[in-house]
C-alpha cells in the first residue's frame, strides 16, 4: 500500500523549520554550512532522519484509521510504538517521497503485536527500510538501566551524571516547537492540536527528536571535529510509551539521557555491517523519572560509510 501523495516533498523551509524546532545543528542540514563537511557527498542539505519518521508516524496512523486498527491496539493494550529503520540514503530538498506501508500482521504469539513492513524512497532511490510494530512492552531497552542521579533538575543542563557515562540534556516541550516540527514534516497540525477543541495530544517522533540537539551537544563538549569527522545515521530502535506521552503537557520538562555503549556491552542487533564505536543508550524521562521513550541510535563516520561503498 502507497501512502504517499503528490505533496510529499520536503524543500529547504521545511529542513530549516524541522531543525530550528528540535534545536538540531547538525551541518548536514544547514543551508550554508554543509559546504563545510569534508567530502560531502550530498552536494548539498539533507533533511532530518527524524523528520521523515514524523512523516512515516503520521502515514501509519491514516493506515490504522483506515484498516480500524485502533480498536485493536486499545483492545491488546498495546501503548507502546516502537520504530526500527535503517539509513540507507539521504533524503534531498525536491525529492518526491513515496512511502510504502506493507500490510498489518496481527500476532498474539509469543507476543501480542501489531507490525508494519515500511520503505520509503526518495527520488526513486531506497532511503529508509525498517517496521513500525504496536506492543504491550518496550521492544527496545525493555530492562533499562538508569543510574541513581536523584532529583533530575538538580543537576546542571549539558553535564555528565556522576558515578555514570551518562550525559544529561534538559530540553523542555512547547506545542509551538511541536506544531512546527509536525509542519517541517510535512504533517497536518491539526490532527494533534486544536485549540478550539482544548485539544493537544503530542505525536510520538517530537519528543524522540530532541536527541539529536543532546547528541550535538555531547559532542560538543566532547570537542568533536563535525567538518573533519562528520557522522551519519544508520539505525533507529526506538520504544515509547503512549500512556505516558498521552500526559504531556506544553511547557512539561525532558530529561535526555545518552551513555556510548562499549563495545563490550553490545549486544546482538546494535551492530552494523559497518563497524563503528558510535551507538548510543538514550532514553527521555518525565520530571519524576518516568521512562518515556528509550531509544538505541547507531551513527558512522561518513568516510568510513564511503570506503564501505567503494
Amino acid at each position: 500500500m502507497n501512502n504517499s501523495d503528490s505533496s510529499d516533498v520536503f524543500h529547504q523551509i521545511h529542513i530549516d523549520v524541522a531543525r530550528n524546532a528540535t534545536d538540531d545543528f547538525n551541518l548536514f542540514h544547514d543551508r550554508n554550512r554543509w559546504r563545510r563537511i569534508n567530502h560531502n557527498p550530498f552536494k548539498g542539505p539533507i533533511a532530518l532522519g527524524f523528520q521523515l519518521e514524523s512523516l512515516v508516524e503520521h502515514k501509519v496512523f491514516l493506515h490504522r484509521r483506515l484498516h480500524n486498527e485502533n480498536l485493536l491496539i486499545s483492545d491488546n493494550n498495546l501503548h507502546f510504538s516502537n520504530y526500527q529503520f535503517s539509513f540507507v540514503n539521504a533524503v534531498k530538498p525536491g525529492q518526491e517521497i513515496l512511502i510504502d506501508i506493507k500490510k498489518s500482521q496481527f500476532k498474539q504469539d509469543p507476543e501480542t503485536m501489531l507490525s508494519n513492513r515500511i520503505t520509503v524512497k526518495s527520488g526513486g532511490a531506497l532511503a529508509l527500510l525498517g517496521y513500525k510494530t504496536e506492543s504491550k512492552f518496550a521492544l527496545f531497552l525493555p530492562n533499562p538501566h538508569i543510574p541513581q542521579c536523584g532529583v533530575l533538575n538538580q543537576h546542571p543542563d549539558r553535564s555528565f551524571i556522576s558515578d555514570s557515562s551518562f550525559f544529561l540534556k534538559r530540553k523542555f516541550i512547547t506545542t509551538s516547537n511541536a506544531k512546527n516540527f509536525l509542519c517541517g514534516s510535512l504533517v497536518d497540525q491539526d490532527a494533534f492540536f486544536d485549540p478550539f477543541k482544548d485539544k493537544a495530544v503530542f505525536p510520538e517522533i517530537f519528543p524522540c527528536s530532541l536527541i539529536s540537539s543532546a547528541l550535538l551537544e555531547k559532542a560538543v563538549i566532547e570537542k568533536h571535529d563535525f567538518e573533519r569527522n562528520p557522522l551519519v545515521y544508520m539505525s533507529h530502535k526506538i520504544s515509547i510509551d503512549r500512556s505516558y506521552l498521552a500526559l504531556l503537557k506544553s511547557g512539561d520538562a525532558l530529561y535526555i539521557l545518552i551513555r556510548q555503549i562499549p563495545p563490550e556491552e553490545r549486544k546482538e542487533g546494535i551492530g552494523h555491517a559497518i563497524e563503528s564505536p558510535y551507538h548510543y543508550e538514550c532514553y527521555g524521562l518525565m520530571e519524576d523519572k518516568t521512562i518515556l521513550y528509550r531509544a538505541l541510535i547507531s551513527l558512522a563516520p561518513l568516510e568510513q560509510i564511503l570506503n564501505t561503498l567503494k
